[in-house]
């Protein structure tokens, strides 16, 4: 354990006067403000996943119907994927956050709803990308059944 230190008042006024009367202060932290951004939006048949990155491509705002409690088929709902988008939107505006890109993947039920959700919140869309993978050829098809 080690032993016991007893401070007496006179080492209490030998450590606090320091050489040139220097106090430390502890640094504030400050948020980063972003006010352009990317929202990405994924829409798929069970789920809406909302995230916001900065400039860079960093998140730094994220939410899902999952986080919001919906579980099972009402996830995947119009309904959810809207407060998923005003959750998210709403993380990123204590960021100071005005100006998004959306890009939308995948192809659910929860598309057009996610987005207005981000909308209702008051941060502007500059534009809609949709970025739904999309098979240049497919996969190789089966080997014909011989009976």
């Amino acid at each position: 354990m080690g032993k016991k230190r007893i401070i007496t008042s006179s080492e209490k006024t030998q450590e606090t006067g320091n050489a040139a009367g220097e106090v430390k202060v502890a640094k504030k932290s400050l948020k980063k403000q972003f006010f352009k951004g990317a929202v990405n939006i994924s829409s798929s048949y069970n789920n809406t996943l909302v995230s916001i990155t900065d400039p860079n491509g960093n998140v730094f705002a994220h939410s899902s119907a999952g986080t919001l409690g919906f579980k099972g088929a009402r996830k995947s709902t119009p309904y959810a994927a809207t407060l998923v988008g005003k959750d998210a939107a709403e993380k990123a505006k204590r960021f100071g956050l005005q100006e998004v890109k959306v890009s939308i993947r995948g192809i659910g039920p929860g598309r057009e709803a996610a987005i207005r959700g981000i909308a209702s919140t008051g941060i502007n869309i500059t534009s809609i990308i949709d970025a739904t993978p999309m098979p240049h050829n497919g996969v190789r098809p089966a080997k014909p059944r011989r009976v």
